[in-house]
């Protein structure tokens, strides 16, 4: 078993697969994963939506499962933590917008911690301001927020993800391989 704990910040509306794949595979190779989201409790759920790539000029949303949460929001102490997963769908839009998720986010950055964000995880990035001359993948629609924020946005290809120093990106979820196995890497250090 690994002794490595990761933390995991989500909330309602965030993307199935973001969400229950990374916690799940992270869990099955022996780290240990703290999912939470601010105002809900251990037990709580959060619910999900999945994105599929349909030929539309955007994705299409349908309603996901329920993700039930394993820690309290507000018992995390992000220095019990040696890593950051950050999944997409829609709810970074609302958790960037909290100033307890901004500070976590930036405390992983200032001690150069392992962080992974996937599709629109970058809006929470963006809005920590912890992007600045950093490489980011993201959903096509967030390249203005890591573009203006500092970052310099990589067009990759969706099932493709990119490293810069202590941060793992990617489009989205069919990317899951190369993201996983490239946080993994990082987490292995």
């Amino acid at each position: 078993m690994n002794n490595k704990k990761i933390l995991m910040i989500t909330g309602d509306f965030t993307e199935d697969y973001e969400t229950m794949v990374p916690f799940q595979t992270l869990l099955a190779v022996g780290y240990s994963v703290d999912a939470v989201c601010p105002d809900k409790v251990s037990g709580d759920t959060v619910a999900t939506a999945i994105h599929d790539f349909e030929g539309d000029q955007t994705y299409t949303e349908k309603p996901g499962h329920k993700f039930t949460l394993n820690a309290t929001f507000a018992d995390i102490q992000p220095d019990d933590y040696d890593a950051l997963v950050i999944p997409g769908g829609r709810a970074p839009e609302y958790l960037r917008l909290n100033p307890s998720v901004l500070k976590m986010v930036k405390h992983f950055f200032e001690t150069n911690k392992p962080v992974a964000a996937v599709c629109h995880g970058a809006q929470i990035l963006s809005a920590a301001g912890v992007l600045k001359g950093k490489n980011c993948s993201a959903y096509p629609a967030c390249m203005p927020e890591i573009n203006q924020s500092g970052g310099i946005y990589a067009e990759i290809a969706i099932d493709a993800a990119i490293t810069d120093g202590n941060l793992v990106t990617a489009p989205a979820w069919p990317a899951h391989p190369a993201w996983l196995s490239q946080f993994i890497a990082l987490l292995n250090k």
